[in-house]
């Protein structure tokens, strides 16, 4: 696969913000209506194509980042270089450099992540929230994330065996990046079990790709991260206990921002009971105030924005044009 993926009226530039270099990818050219995207784990800005393309056509300047790490942004070695604060930093920067006092914001996976915690820090930056199958997940003081992860899934969590630098680097090693990537992106199980040696099965499987994704997008996500490798993108979640320290003083922030969020059916994030009881019976709302609809799509997983990308994006536009 070639290391380049065009699309008709995307540009791309690295911009210097936040002591690192952000490759952003951009399509439109409003100067007052504005969309940030914001990728997920083993994603890129091109995971966004379908919705660059679509919005900007319907007369929104569209942003997608390469989030630190990823790509062709900037990869600081440290783990402790991947704080929340950091990211929201980055895209605080980005917006700075772009002149953009307040955009519309679209967040997917780690993304979502990412975006939650914009809209608690900088409410002011952001006219707008969509965010996809992450929920908002308030600070619990009496409990450190990766303590919370090992009461229910047990040490064997795939978030768990991250956190040793190098460990998950080597077992990924052994493997194709494509076939890691296939894999990932078509599976409906990310439970205990994700991402260890009987999760993943037979290497020499010949994963077939369901209609919405392609050999050229595959490709292309494989050939950036055989440069970069995963490690920096593992460490977001080396990070996690990290944040839980440094977020104290935002343990009770609420999100005020206007907010739109949609779960797909089948994500391992929205079938468990307890996250479909916190997001459909109050409990969302009462931590994001700002919450105006929440919409669950029928046979939906965890990448929505690419699976169901058509309806994904009428979503967003109906929700974004009101504003």
């Amino acid at each position: 696969m070639a290391a380049a993926m065009s699309l008709d009226g995307v540009t791309h530039r690295t911009l210097e913000v936040n002591g690192i270099k952000i490759h952003v990818a951009e399509a439109g050219d409003s100067s007052d209506c504005t969309i940030l995207f914001l990728h997920g784990f083993m994603e890129l800005w091109c995971s966004w194509q379908h919705q660059l393309m679509a919005l900007s056509r319907r007369g929104y300047r569209c942003l997608a980042p390469d989030l630190r790490g990823h790509g062709d942004s900037s990869a600081p070695a440290s783990p402790s270089s991947y704080t929340i604060f950091h990211l929201v930093g980055d895209m605080v920067g980005l917006l700075d450099a772009l002149a953009l006092p307040q955009v519309f914001v679209v967040g997917q996976g780690w993304g979502a992540l990412l975006a939650w915690h914009l809209c608690q820090f900088r409410p002011e930056r952001v006219r707008a929230l969509v965010n996809m199958n992450i929920a908002f997940m308030p600070r619990n003081p009496a409990v450190r994330p990766l303590d919370g992860f090992r009461r229910i899934y047990g040490d064997g969590y795939y978030i768990l065996r991250m956190q040793e630098p190098g460990t998950m680097e080597a077992e990924f090693a052994g493997m194709d990046t494509k076939f890691i990537l296939k894999r990932v992106l078509t599976t409906r199980d990310t439970g205990g079990a994700a991402l260890s040696k009987e999760w993943w099965g037979s290497t020499e499987e010949d994963i077939k790709l369901p209609p919405w994704l392609t050999e050229e997008y595959i490709g292309y996500v494989a050939d950036k991260f055989d440069q970069t490798g995963f490690a920096e993108a593992m460490n977001f979640y080396r990070c996690l206990d990290l944040n839980w320290e440094l977020t104290a003083a935002w343990t009770t922030a609420k999100v005020t921002v206007p907010t739109k969020f949609i779960a797909g059916e089948t994500a391992m994030s929205h079938k468990d009971q307890m996250a479909q009881d916190y997001i459909l019976k109050g409990g969302l709302k009462g931590d994001v105030p700002g919450l105006e609809e929440v919409v669950v799509i029928p046979g939906g997983g965890h990448y929505l924005h690419l699976e169901k990308a058509e309806e994904v994006t009428k979503h967003i536009y109906d929700f974004i044009k009101k504003f």
